[in-house]
């Protein structure tokens, strides 16, 4: 990459961050070129060179960010961390995403942008679903997930608990009380709702 080049590409990926931190307080409606470009510290004609429409910075914008956050999930899992402690990521980065963008703004991006759609999609399914699949495995191949329930059942589990993260962060946001939350998510994923016999050393 010459130098050329390379300043394009730091150009590009300010233009993308001005984007996303705007996004976070701006309907993307609402949003202009003109709030981007000051925010960037770059000409609007510029964007207009690098993507020609704001749809298309959104867009583009959303998918790197998408791209990163399912990277920096993958090098997490890589890591020499326990269970738990990647169940806790999840439902933390769940609450990270949910203090960037809020699921209401997503939902309406998305439905106005079919191609969006179909990047998120094929992103879950592609990396995603197989990250988690990779954890379960993981987790039954230790012992610290049993060995009873299929794969498939424990990925819908763990759908259907990250699906209503939101409503539940929102809610823990509200009272002060996030740790607690995550700390009991993760109780909920290993334990359900059964008492819990307690170690000799009172853990």
């Amino acid at each position: 990459m010459n130098g050329f080049e390379k300043r394009a590409q730091q150009k590009k990926q300010s233009i993308m961050q001005a984007t996303l931190q705007l996004l976070q307080t701006t309907d993307s409606k609402k949003l202009r070129i003109a709030d981007i470009a000051e925010e960037a510290g770059v000409s609007q004609v510029t964007i207009y060179n690098y993507y020609g429409s704001k749809e298309a910075l959104v867009r583009e914008a959303i998918m790197d960010y998408i791209r990163n956050t399912i990277k920096e999930f993958a090098d997490f899992l890589a890591g020499s961390h326990t269970l738990k402690e990647k169940i806790e990521y999840i439902i933390f980065q769940k609450k990270q995403s949910s203090k960037t963008f809020s699921l209401q703004m997503m939902r309406e991006i998305w439905q106005g942008d079919p191609e969006l759609a179909r990047f998120v999609r094929e992103e879950y399914m592609a990396k995603g679903i197989p990250l988690v699949i990779k954890l379960i495995d993981d987790g039954k191949k230790s012992g610290e997930i049993t060995d009873k329930l299929s794969t498939s059942t424990i990925v819908m589990y763990m759908q259907m608990l990250t699906n209503q993260a939101d409503t539940m962060l929102e809610y823990a946001q509200q009272q002060g009380d996030m740790e607690v939350l995550i700390e009991e998510m993760a109780h909920l994923f290993f334990y359900g709702i059964g008492a819990v016999a307690q170690h000799s050393d009172g853990s």
